[in-house]
């Protein structure tokens, strides 16, 4: 095993040398796939689908949440939190596919928990650019040129990708990295490895450290503490030595962090491809309150999906999480409607039925939360109100700002409703046990 690491740096220092005598000369050019044509919209037909997209969360309400006795566990944490009585960070970890990488439904999540719990930082956040797409609205970063992503939404490689399934790797001297973030504690997450390069950390502009990546193949981190306020964070390559990121944690004292761990193209079963001791470690680590897992889009489209095979991994992962974290609720949040494009004409794809089965079952099985996504959006088909309403994009799959921050309102709005019936009960067991203190026991036995 000790020896992939220099395998890795060949692959990306040497140049590849192609052939092209030995390829075949190309005469005709090849048709590019007819675009679908754009919806025809009015004034009036766009608010008259708006209306219909309202209608449809109002007459779901209340019914797309399924077994929140599962969230038991973050409820407490965050009820202690409010009240006082154990002030620290509650940590949600949100992993997904390109719903998820995008930030803007996660994003409005962590705004509306933000709001009501505290601001505990930004949280964990991948490190540079590891792929188009990927953003983080709290915790701006980027990277030099020369970094190389391992990992993503195949899963290919050695399963050394950290928290987020993907990581970036240079072995060149000078490459740098910069998160801007609002914190008063730091953690950089790195792969250690034989032979291992060495970095140095900046603090606005101030060296901080220099850390060494060198040791046995392994998670690595380095912890800070730091001055309250707004920082930006740079990492600088010193030498010629293989180095492999995996991401930033930026903490506050207190609050909520959500932090949006989203692959695009990916489905469920790439995390079945990270390495399971060190994503434990990180998890473990990172001691999450609330996991929520998002994916089903790319797999209701997938030609070798298997019923059977689907939910019995799906339930080997929620295992896996539970393994790793077993004080954290999961939640699963379900896909969303979907169309595709086919013979001339958009048409609902059938698939999402059965994912939504498999994963419902899975929960059902393994003890966790399920929302279901497409039911609350309007079921089967509504996906057309919501682009002819401007919340969703014309691909039929992905929505738009607005879509993703109603659906973020709308979650949050669900997750809340049940969160203060629970604070009730709470009460009402405190009241009733000695000495008014809440019997936490009890509140248990009611999951």
């Amino acid at each position: 095993m000790g020896r992939w690491p220099h395998a890795i740096t060949a692959l990306c220092l040497a140049g590849t040398v192609f052939s092209f005598a030995a390829l075949p000369y190309q005469t005709t050019r090849r048709r590019k796939p007819k675009s679908p044509p754009a919806p025809k919209t009015t004034a009036a037909s766009r608010s008259a689908a708006a209306a219909k997209v309202e209608q449809y969360l109002e007459e779901s309400a209340g019914t797309a949440l399924v077994q929140p006795g599962a969230l038991v566990p973050v409820f407490e944490q965050l009820a202690r939190m409010s009240a006082g009585q154990d002030p620290k960070t509650v940590h949600m970890m949100h992993f997904g596919d390109s719903h998820t990488a995008a930030d803007e439904w996660t994003g409005g999540l962590r705004d509306l928990f933000k709001a009501r719990f505290g601001d505990g930082g930004s949280g964990f956040s991948m490190a540079g650019h590891p792929f188009p797409g990927y953003r983080r609205f709290d915790a701006p970063g980027g990277a030099t040129p020369l970094w190389h992503s391992y990992g993503g939404h195949m899963g290919s490689g050695d399963g050394y990708f950290g928290l987020g399934g993907v990581s970036i790797f240079t072995a060149r001297a000078g490459q740098s990295v910069y998160l801007d973030a609002e914190c008063d504690r730091l953690e950089i997450d790195y792969l250690l490895q034989p032979g291992g390069g060495s970095m140095e950390l900046y603090d606005n502009d101030r060296r901080a450290d220099e850390i060494s990546t060198a040791g046995e193949v392994g998670p690595g981190f380095s912890a800070y503490q730091i001055s309250p306020g707004p920082h930006r964070f740079k990492l600088v390559t010193l030498d010629s030595r293989p180095v492999r990121l995996f991401g930033w944690a930026a903490d506050k004292g207190a609050g909520v962090t959500y932090e949006a761990l989203g692959l695009n193209g990916a489905e469920a079963v790439v995390i079945e491809h990270w390495n399971e001791a060190m994503t434990a470690t990180y998890l473990q680590h990172r001691n999450p309150g609330l996991i929520v897992l998002a994916y089903g889009t790319n797999e209701a489209t997938d030609s070798s999906w298997s019923g059977d095979a689907y939910q019995r991994m799906f339930g080997d992962l929620l295992d896996r999480l539970r393994r790793a974290a077993p004080a954290a609720s999961i939640l699963v949040v379900g896909p969303g409607d979907r169309w595709r494009y086919s013979r001339g004409k958009w048409q609902i794809v059938p698939g999402i039925d059965n994912i939504i089965a498999a994963q419902q079952t899975a929960c059902r099985e393994h003890g966790c939360a399920f929302w279901n996504t497409r039911e609350r959006m309007g079921g089967a088909g509504s996906m057309r109100d919501w682009v002819y309403a401007g919340m969703a994009q014309w691909d039929y799959v992905h929505f738009t700002v607005p879509g993703y921050r109603r659906l973020a309102a709308v979650l949050f709005g669900d997750l809340m409703q049940q969160f203060d019936a629970y604070q009730k009960t709470r009460s009402e067991i405190g009241e009733q046990a000695p000495g008014g203190q809440t019997d936490h026991g009890q509140a248990d036995k009611n999951r």
